[in-house]
């Protein structure tokens, strides 16, 4: 596992690759959460997570998928590849000055019943359940999770 400082490092000099969850409920709502942590602190943003290195996609997809969310046993073979986006964000997860941070994303379509239980809320501080055109009108909704419905 990575120090903060040499994780630090590899967010200045490399792009990292993560997994973003476009997750709906039947009703074209969408899932989104009310970021805690940097990039993105306090936006709405779409549940998501970096794959780690030696992890299989499948490995990171239902590891993400339980952590962001709470929901366990959630498989990739269930979903769908959404697309695959590019985001940037000026700042970083430490906060430090002039590191920004790039992400290669491999969105996944994936589909719960708005019954289910969700929240793992050291990720999110809330959770909501949005149609498009809602998170669309949204100024509180991050431009990168707005890309993903335009």
């Amino acid at each position: 596992m990575l120090s903060e400082t040499d994780f630090l490092d590899v967010v200045r000099l490399t792009p990292l690759v993560s997994i973003d969850l476009i997750v709906t409920d039947g009703t074209r709502r969408v899932l989104v959460g009310q970021r805690r942590n940097r990039p993105a602190q306090g936006t709405w943003f779409v549940p998501g997570g970096r794959i780690k290195k030696d992890e299989s996609i499948d490995a990171a997809f239902t590891r993400i998928v339980n952590d962001e969310l709470g929901v366990a046993s959630v498989e990739r073979s269930s979903s769908r590849l959404y697309g695959v986006f590019e985001h940037r964000y000026g700042d970083n997860f430490a906060g430090a000055p002039g590191i920004s941070t790039h992400y290669i994303v491999l969105a996944y379509a994936i589909h719960l019943s708005g019954t289910v239980p969700i929240g793992r809320f050291d990720q999110h501080s809330e959770y909501a359940w949005l149609l498009p055109d809602e998170l669309l009108g949204r100024e509180d909704v991050h431009e990168n999770t707005k890309a993903y419905f335009r």
